[in-house]
């Protein structure tokens, strides 16, 4: 009898353990069977996806493929001198060994060669042209992180063309002096941008079609005079610019500023400098050296903090500098608040620091400061006079490409709207508009 139930507790364990190799065995080929069909799963997926470019997580549109072409830079080392006549004056060159006592103010300047239509450019997944309004959809980071990636080169055959950067509070109420400035010249030779402190302002009576400044408006923010905003909104100017790869120099300009010169002489002046015009200068006092904030160290020390006019030109490559700067941006948004004044210091500072021999250390707007006081001299309608207009054009010395010339300043500013009409009596035949 026991052996009987011997026998059958054996039969009864043995047939417990078939059971469970009978389970690991099914476990084990349903593991099997799962691995397998999720190989053949993902196989399938990356070969039906290889082909598929990556897709940027900035901008969700798909890379395009830039090609860049080396162009032949502009004569550098061109003096300029003018003789004394009625009709338009003829500028000539002259070697560096020529005597220079003899230079003059230069009033007309031939403009470079015929101009090839810039290339089309793809932005926010369009096509945009130099005609098309500036306005568009991007955001301050996603425009910042495109102007970053342009090429530092034109790949335009055509003429390299000068981008004025209007930086206003409102309107541009000397609007038609600029037109006449610009009229009978190729926008092949020049872009506009406007950036308007309010972004909500709506003009009165806007460019009409026709007008250089009809559809030149970008997507602006709200500015306040004095505050990093200023910063912000420079950078946002020179980020619209450099989308165009045919705008090789900028300059930065007020709904104050007034041309001292005609579009020729201008064009030519900057084009064929070979260095940038920043102010940046080591000044002693409150209003100078008083503003650094010793936090900014050991990237910015004292001696090399530096303040300057913000009406800056500069050439392509500092202009994507400036757009793509991750190092001295945030130190200066961080440190650089109140009465610091960060569009007085941190281009300036920047630019002395990272190009020191590249920059020629003044700005090409004359302001006056003669008469005292924190802020400029705004000229009215009485100030407006030929004696004034030639005193800003020929009064100062300084160096160009090498060479001393009267030829410092290009622009001026603070002019009231009220000076609009004799602005328009004076300038153009002084400036000689209607002979270009």
């Amino acid at each position: 009898m026991k052996q009987q139930e011997q026998r059958t507790s054996i039969s009864t364990v043995n047939l417990l353990k078939d059971q469970l190799r009978l389970g690991g065995l099914l476990s084990n080929f349903l593991l099997l069977g799962f691995g397998f069909a999720f190989g053949i799963i993902a196989s399938c997926y990356l070969m039906n996806n290889n082909n598929i470019p990556f897709k940027s997580q900035v901008t969700g549109q798909f890379p395009t493929t830039t090609t860049t072409t080396t162009t032949t830079s502009p004569p550098a080392s061109t003096i300029f001198t003018v003789t004394p006549q009625l009709g338009p004056p003829v500028i000539t060159t002259t070697d560096h060994d020529h005597d220079q006592s003899q230079a003059k103010l230069p009033q007309s300047i031939s403009p470079p060669a015929p101009v090839v239509t810039p290339p089309e450019q793809s932005i926010n997944g369009s096509i945009l042209k130099d005609d098309d309004d500036a306005m568009h959809e991007m955001n301050d980071k996603e425009l910042l992180w495109r102007a970053s990636m342009v090429p530092r080169i034109d790949n335009n055959k055509g003429a390299p063309k000068l981008a004025f950067l209007f930086l206003t509070r409102g309107p541009l109420p000397l609007a038609p002096l600029w037109e006449k400035f610009f009229k009978g010249h190729d926008h092949g030779l020049y872009s506009i941008y406007v950036h308007c402190s309010d972004p909500f302002f709506k003009e009165s009576v806007p460019p009409q079609p026709g007008s250089v400044f009809y559809g030149r408006r970008i997507p602006s923010k709200e500015v306040r005079w004095g505050g990093f905003s200023m910063v912000e909104a420079e950078r946002r100017l020179l980020a619209n610019a450099l989308l165009d790869l045919s705008n090789q120099r900028f300059v930065l300009l007020s709904e104050s500023c007034i041309p001292l010169f005609n579009f020729s002489t201008i064009y030519s002046y900057i084009i064929n400098s070979t260095k940038t015009f920043v102010g940046a200068h080591d000044i002693p006092g409150p209003f100078g050296r008083g503003r650094y904030n010793r936090r900014m160290k050991p990237l910015i020390h004292l001696n090399q903090w530096r303040k300057g006019s913000q009406w800056f030109e500069m050439d392509r490559q500092l202009g994507i500098d400036i757009v793509s700067d991750r190092t001295f941006f945030p130190m200066f948004r961080r440190y650089c608040k109140a009465s610091c004044i960060a569009d007085e210091h941190y281009l300036p500072t920047l630019v002395s620091m990272r190009y020191p021999h590249k920059n020629s250390n003044r700005s090409l707007t004359w302001v006056e400061w003669s008469r005292g006081g924190a802020h400029p001299t705004k000229f009215t309608r009485t100030d407006v006079t030929f004696h004034l207009l030639n005193r800003l054009r020929s009064g100062s010395k300084c160096e160009y490409n090498g060479n001393t010339t009267n030829l410092c300043h290009l622009f001026a500013r603070k002019f009231s709207p009220t000076t609009l009409d004799r602005l328009l009596r004076f300038a153009p035949k002084l400036m000689t508009f209607n002979h270009q």
